[in-house]
C-alpha cells in the first residue's frame, strides 16, 4: 500500500474537521504515502490543496497509479458517502459525530432529515469498513451501536494548538473591556446556535445568576447561526426575561475576534446536551478561562480534570457553581492550571503517534 487518500463532503481549513483532514494528509505524507484530499465542496481558499471528489476514481484507476486505500471523514450525510461505499479498495472511517435528528425535529425539518440520512449512511458503511477511527470514546460507542465490528481506535482531532493563540482583534477587545469596566461578569459559550447545544439553558442560568449573584453579568453566545426558528426563539426568550441587553449573539466572528472573547471571559459555561468532542473547551482552557460544563456526550472525556463538571442543569445550581468559581481566587487559579495541563494532552506530539499507531496494522494488512 503506497497511497492513502481522503474523501470528505466539505472542507474549510478553519473548522475542526477541515483542519484535522489537512493534518491527517500531512501525517500520511510524512509516512511516505501518496495522499490527496478529494472534496465535494471546498472553500475557495483551499484551491490547489484539494481535488474534486469526482476526480477520485479517474485518478486512482489510472494505469501506473499507486495501490490505494481511502479514509472517509464522516460528520454529515452526503453523496460522498455513497461513493465511498461503492469503492473496492480498503477503507477507513474517521468519525466526528452526527447529531441525532431528534434535536432538530420541530426546529428545522431539513436538518433533521439531513442528520437522519447521515446516521443511516453511517450504519450502512459499517459492513464495508476495515478500520474505524473516532475522535472520542463517546463517538466510538456510537459507531459500535451502529454495527461497527471492525478494528477500532480513538484518535483525538489533530489540533494546531498554537493557532488557539490568535492575534486579538483590538476593536472587539476594547468594546468588551469597556463593558467590563462598568461592572459585571462575562460568561461565554462558543458553538453553533442549535438546540443540542442548549443555549436556551444558558439564558436561564444568566437570569438566575443576575438575580442572586451579579445583576450586571453578561452572556456572550459566539457561533454561527443554526435553525432560524431556534435563533428567533432564543432572542425572544432573552427579551421575555428582560435580558435583551445582557445576551449578545455574536455570529460570523473571525479568529481574532474569537480570541478577544476568550481573553475577556470570566468563565466558559457549557450546558450542551450532545457533543462529540467540543473543541471550545480546549480553546477556553488554553486561554486560561475556567470551564464549567454539564457532563453530557464527550464533554467529561474532553474536559477530564481540566474544569468543573456538573451532573445537572438546574439554573440556580449552575449559577451558584459559577459564583463559587469566580469568587474564590484559589479555586479559579487551580482550575486554570488544571485546564492548561489538560490542553497539553491534545498537542500534535501526542495525537499524531495515536493516528500512526491506529493506521499501522491497517496498512500492513492492506499491503
Amino acid at each position: 500500500m503506497t497511497a492513502l487518500h481522503q474523501l470528505v463532503p466539505s472542507l474549510r481549513s478553519g473548522d475542526a474537521v477541515g483542519g484535522h483532514t489537512l493534518r491527517v494528509r500531512d501525517v500520511l505524507r510524512d509516512l511516505g504515502l501518496e495522499s490527496e484530499i478529494y472534496v465535494e465542496n471546498a472553500h475557495p481558499s483551499l484551491a490547489g490543496e484539494v481535488r474534486h471528489v469526482d476526480e477520485y476514481v479517474e485518478d486512482t484507476r489510472r494505469a501506473g497509479s499507486a495501490p490505494a486505500a481511502v479514509i472517509y471523514q464522516l460528520a454529515v450525510g452526503s453523496n460522498t458517502a455513497d461513493l465511498f461505499f461503492s469503492l473496492p479498495e480498503p477503507k477507513v472511517v474517521d468519525y466526528h459525530n452526527i447529531t441525532p435528528a431528534s434535536f432538530f425535529r420541530g426546529w428545522d425539518d431539513f436538518e433533521a432529515m439531513r442528520t437522519r440520512v447521515g446516521r443511516t449512511q453511517m450504519a450502512r458503511l459499517a459492513r464495508r469498513v476495515d478500520l474505524a477511527i473516532a475522535d472520542s470514546a463517546f463517538n466510538l460507542a456510537d459507531l459500535a451501536e451502529h454495527g461497527y465490528t471492525c478494528p477500532t481506535a480513538v484518535v483525538p482531532i489533530l489540533l494546531d494548538l498554537p493557532a488557539f493563540a490568535a492575534e486579538v482583534d483590538d476593536a472587539t477587545a476594547r468594546r468588551l473591556a469597556g463593558a467590563k469596566r462598568r461592572g459585571g461578569a462575562d460568561l461565554l459559550f462558543v458553538g453553533r446556535l442549535v438546540p443540542n447545544k442548549a443555549q436556551h439553558d444558558l439564558i436561564k442560568v444568566l437570569a438566575a445568576y443576575r438575580r442572586v449573584v451579579d445583576p450586571q453579568a453578561r452572556l456572550h453566545l459566539v457561533g454561527s447561526e443554526g435553525p432560524d426558528q431556534y435563533v428567533k426563539a432564543l432572542r425572544a426568550f432573552a427579551g421575555e426575561l428582560g435580558l435583551g441587553d445582557a445576551v449578545e449573539f455574536a455570529t460570523g466572528v473571525s479568529q481574532a475576534e474569537l480570541a478577544a472573547y476568550y481573553e475577556s471571559a470570566d468563565a466558559l459555561v457549557c450546558l450542551s446536551e450532545h457533543e462529540g468532542f467540543c473543541i471550545p473547551l480546549l480553546e477556553a482552557m488554553h486561554h486560561g478561562v475556567p470551564v464549567i460544563a454539564f457532563a453530557a456526550g464527550a464533554v467529561p472525556e474532553t474536559l477530564a480534570d481540566g474544569g468543573l463538571l456538573l451532573t445537572g442543569k438546574d439554573p440556580l445550581l449552575v449559577a451558584l457553581a459559577i459564583e463559587r468559581v469566580l469568587s474564590s481566587g484559589d479555586l479559579r487559579n487551580r482550575m486554570v492550571a488544571a485546564g492548561r495541563r489538560r490542553v497539553e494532552d491534545f498537542g500534535l506530539e501526542r495525537t499524531r503517534p495515536l493516528l500512526v499507531d491506529a493506521l499501522t496494522p491497517f496498512l500492513s494488512a492492506a499491503a
